[in-house]
């Protein structure tokens, strides 16, 4: 009966889990959410379609304080960058197709803030019928924002 209920309550975390990790999320290169002030590291932004329609727009708000220098090409999308007067991207903007059940990573490179903090990475989802999930704590419970620890 232990074994039984062990079962259950293993596979019962095991789907939380991967509900709770199906958003869209910053993590560095190698899958972690934090890293050292004033490091320069290289991103990146997990998005995965969970509609039955594909998403075409992905948008992601640069936190205040990230210098970005470069991204990787991702085939099949268009990337539209925004600067601020003193020429730091402050978003960034991709177009293309994730169809359903797919998933898509765009990575970047940056330097964090000299400063230890919590990074918050908005996200807003554009579907091919127009609506936008927004990842960015409006809704926390339904929209989580990505966030990085600076240490």
């Amino acid at each position: 009966m232990k074994t039984l209920i062990r079962s259950v309550l293993s596979l019962s975390a095991a789907a939380l889990i991967s509900v709770a990790a199906a958003h869209a999320t910053v993590r560095t290169e190698a899958g972690l959410s934090e890293s050292a002030a004033g490091k320069s590291e290289t991103y990146r932004l997990n998005v995965p379609t969970e509609k039955e329609i594909a998403t075409t727009q992905i948008r992601l708000v640069i936190p205040a304080g990230v210098s970005v220098s470069r991204f990787q090409v991702t085939p099949g999308f268009t990337r539209t960058v925004t600067k601020n007067a003193d020429g730091l991207v402050t978003e960034v903007v991709w177009k293309g197709r994730v169809a359903p059940m797919e998933y898509a990573r765009f990575f970047f490179q940056a330097r964090n803030p000299a400063q230890a903090g919590e990074l918050v990475w908005k996200v807003y989802q554009t579907y091919s019928d127009g609506s936008v999930v927004a990842w960015d704590d409006a809704d926390p419970a339904k929209g989580p924002a990505g966030r990085t620890t600076v240490k």
